[in-house]
């Protein structure tokens, strides 16, 4: 009886998870099905060049998983019965079905968070999503010359989007609105060159300035301040799919899966958790930021522990830390700041052209692996132990 592995979500994290499964289980044991909502993998991390009115590449997931014995669904999730072990999904032309598994690795990510602002949702823009990028692109491109921006967050997704759409848009007022400082996060090189390419690119900077309400030309911030903004793009921070507070599953406040050292959950454990969805905990025992660099390692580490205990295996102890966070300034221009494992920025700092260029390269790495999901790993795959493949199993559950 082959074990069903179900994984939800095909971005960074999910994609990642479904072949490096696919890679390490024999195809005779196993059925990898990789559900998505639409037919195409997401650059996520790019969402901010789409917006500013960059073209990406087209990166269909059949494409990417050709070969590899991944099963695709195009589906949205509408529902999951973990005690049932039923995933409820509802195809493009309206048809729903269930899906049953063994295994399930929960992958859905996250989206915009308006963190309850008066007026975000229904007048700022997000870039969390494709859909959302698109939207602020057409409007950004339907703007006259002189017209005022606003990015409220202080956070990279706020500095990235702020620099791409400046040196887009020359020709408008780009400003950002942030709670704190100016990378108050990052160490003195990284901020002074911050501000040198803030400057250089015209864009006012309103600190410690934090956002209470947005309305259709204006924010309007909580030492009374008012900034004018024909568009208003929000990006402080992301909130996780709401399906997860929904189930039976052991999850934060937010929503986040609450799992152990191997991504799989504490209270259900056939159910796997990574990326965004998860709260996983890294060095110094703080939780992972929600980042590409948090969840593709929460991915392998997730595999690996799914194929260890399927067949067997040694468990990963392989710990998660951080090197560098990796800033986009616009095309020419970017800021690798390095850190600590548990992600507090040290002096050391790259900037300029080759930060861009590392950046790049950084995005281009990541995507890579997804479109070559089953390369760079041991080409034997190892067969399932019967006892462990076995539905109700549950992997082992006290391993």
């Amino acid at each position: 009886m082959e074990h069903r592995i179900i994984v939800l979500g095909a971005g960074y994290t999910g994609a990642t998870a479904a072949g490096r499964l696919a890679r390490r289980l024999h195809r005779d044991d196993v059925a990898i099905t990789l559900v998505n909502a639409g037919p195409d993998f997401v650059e996520r991390v790019r969402m901010h060049q789409l917006a500013a009115g960059r073209d990406l590449r087209p990166r269909p997931l059949g494409e990417m998983f050709a070969g590899t014995g991944v099963e695709l669904r195009f589906a949205e999730v509408t529902g999951v019965d973990v005690d049932r072990r039923a995933v409820a999904v509802v195809d493009a032309n309206g048809g729903a079905r269930e899906l049953e598994y063994d295994t399930l690795v929960y992958a859905l990510g996250s989206g915009r968070n308006d963190q309850g602002v008066p007026g975000a949702a229904e007048h700022a823009h997000e870039i969390a999503s494709r859909t959302g990028a698109l939207r602020l692109r057409g409007r950004l491109a339907a703007l006259e010359a002189g017209q005022p921006v606003v990015v409220v967050g202080g956070g990279l997704t706020g500095l990235e989007a702020a620099t791409e759409i400046a040196e887009a848009r020359p020709d408008l007022a780009v400003s950002l609105a942030t709670r704190g400082g100016l990378g108050d996060r990052l160490s003195d090189k990284g901020r002074r060159h911050l501000r040198k390419v803030f400057g250089g690119l015209g864009i006012t900077v309103h600190e410690h300035a934090a956002v209470t309400g947005v309305e259709a030309d204006r924010v309007t911030t909580a030492d009374g301040r008012t900034v004018p903004a024909a568009v208003t793009v929000w990006t402080t921070g992301f909130a996780v799919h709401p399906i997860a507070r929904a189930t039976a599953l052991e999850t934060t406040g937010t929503g986040r899966i609450v799992v152990d050292g191997t991504m799989r959950s504490v209270s259900h454990p056939d159910v796997y958790a990574v990326g965004d969805a998860a709260l996983a905990m890294g060095p110094g025992d703080k939780p992972l930021r929600m980042s590409c660099a948090s969840g593709v390692p929460t991915a392998w580490q997730a595999a690996d522990a799914i194929a260890a205990r399927l067949t067997g295996g040694k468990l990963p102890s392989v710990p998660i830390r951080y090197f560098n966070q990796c800033i986009s300034l616009g095309r020419g221009e970017g800021l690798i700041q390095y850190v600590t494992a548990d992600d507090r920025a040290v002096s050391a700092a790259l900037t300029g052209r080759l930060a861009a260029v590392y950046k790049e390269l950084v995005c281009k790495g990541a995507v890579w692996g997804v479109a070559n999901p089953t390369l760079g790993l041991p080409t034997r795959r190892r067969r399932v132990v019967r006892e462990a493949a076995r539905p109700g199993s549950a992997l082992g559950a006290s391993a």
